[in-house]
């Protein structure tokens, strides 16, 4: 039995490398536990919203962000056939001020790793942890060893093993939804915009990442049934562009240039009622997985991450520094995850006339009403957990 540190993180995902990054900012000595083995050049597109670029900002690493990725200057609603702009929201002009990022998550990844490893993080690759307990005092039991710090904060995605821990198996419910993401070159010379094409029973989101020289695909669509719910999935290109043909993406076929597309189940996972027990906390999509209508995943754990460490650096009193943080969370992340679970409908309208006057609807609103538009989603946008006491 070996002692890492007085913090161990579980999971080099975006949410815990900011938790360990916090804590050691904090003089807190920390370790994250990885299985993979290095981190790699994998993923997709993320998006960073002003309220997870402030945290991004208050770490020290908002500059080598705004260098890796491009700024959000607009969000573009598009009918999928007709390629119509339904409604424009622009950010610039009516979000001055809040800074919105696409970025390829590698990149993210990276520049949190190295700011890890500049302020004296120790890292655990290639270990598999195996379960997680609880009672009295946290221990990690991986493939090889069992380690016994103050905290184990798992920060390991959907199928966090410490959520399992607190919470037992509770099964999660599919959606409807699968999701197919893809990387494609930039052939048509896509602005700095998110785009989301709406058709019946599916859309498409789109927008560049890097040096605008790759295109981040997101195509949702209606199923009644899946059985596996995984990231890396490998999905068939071709069914891929006979499901979305009707699609009409720009001047070029961006379909044609998916080669490996990957393809999972969207299932609903409910927020956990309890965060924490004898110094095992859940952060980000272990204590709360949200659909990604709302492109607030990675937003959120980046909170999260920031309230815990600070949190845990105010007290030595543990359970009421865990209990502190899950209040601190709870009611914002279940707000956040309802808005993003009721979204996907106003894409998905089959019927023509109520498309057509939806449609008509918002194009009417953001002609009449565009900063009222844009600031619906101020709450999320605007909020600033950094400067919170």
């Amino acid at each position: 039995m070996a002692v890492l540190a007085d913090a161990v993180v579980v999971g080099a995902g975006i949410g815990g490398l900011a938790a360990a990054l916090a804590l050691s900012q904090r003089n807190i000595n920390v370790c994250v536990i990885e299985q993979a083995d290095k981190l790699r050049n994998v993923g997709a597109g993320v998006q960073i919203s002003a309220n997870g670029f402030r945290v991004l900002t208050a770490l020290g690493i908002g500059s080598a962000c705004l260098t890796s990725a491009l700024q959000v200057r607009a969000i573009e609603l598009i009918d999928h056939k007709s390629t119509k702009t339904v409604c424009e929201l622009d950010l610039e002009k009516y979000n001055k001020g809040l800074v919105h990022l696409m970025m390829h998550r590698a990149d993210l990844i990276n520049i949190l790793f190295k700011a890890c490893v500049d302020a004296g993080v120790s890292f655990l690759f290639g270990e598999r942890v195996m379960s997680v307990l609880n009672d009295p005092k946290p221990e990690i039991v991986t493939a090889s060893d069992r380690y016994c710090p103050e905290v184990v904060i798992c920060a390991d995605g959907v199928h966090s093993v410490g959520r399992k821990s607190l919470l037992g198996q509770v099964a999660p419910y599919f959606t409807g939804h699968v999701a197919w993401r893809a990387l494609v070159p930039n052939t048509t010379d896509h602005p700095d915009v998110a785009r989301i094409y709406m058709g019946p029973k599916k859309h498409v989101v789109t927008y560049p990442i890097r040096d605008r020289s790759v295109l981040n695909l997101v195509l949702i669509e209606e199923r009644d049934s899946w059985a596996k719910e995984s990231w890396s999935e490998q999905g068939d290109s071709n069914a891929l562009r006979h499901s979305f043909c009707e699609f009409n993406l720009g001047t070029d076929d961006l379909l044609s240039h998916v080669h490996e597309p990957y393809l999972w189940g969207l299932f609903r996972h409910p927020v956990a009622q309890k965060w924490h027990a004898g110094g095992v906390v859940l952060l980000g999509d272990a204590a709360h997985p949200t659909l990604p209508f709302m492109a607030q995943g990675a937003n959120l754990a980046l909170e999260d991450a920031w309230v815990l460490a600070r949190c845990l650096s105010k007290t030595s009193a543990q359970e009421t520094c865990l209990q502190t943080y899950q209040d601190m969370r709870k009611k914002r992340v279940e707000r956040i995850i309802a808005v993003a679970e009721g979204n996907a409908w106003k894409y998905h309208l089959t019927f023509p006339p109520l498309r057509w006057a939806a449609h008509r609807t918002m194009w009417a609103m953001s002609a009449v009403m565009p900063g009222r538009m844009v600031g619906q989603f101020d709450w999320i946008y605007r909020y600033d957990v950094t400067a919170e006491p």
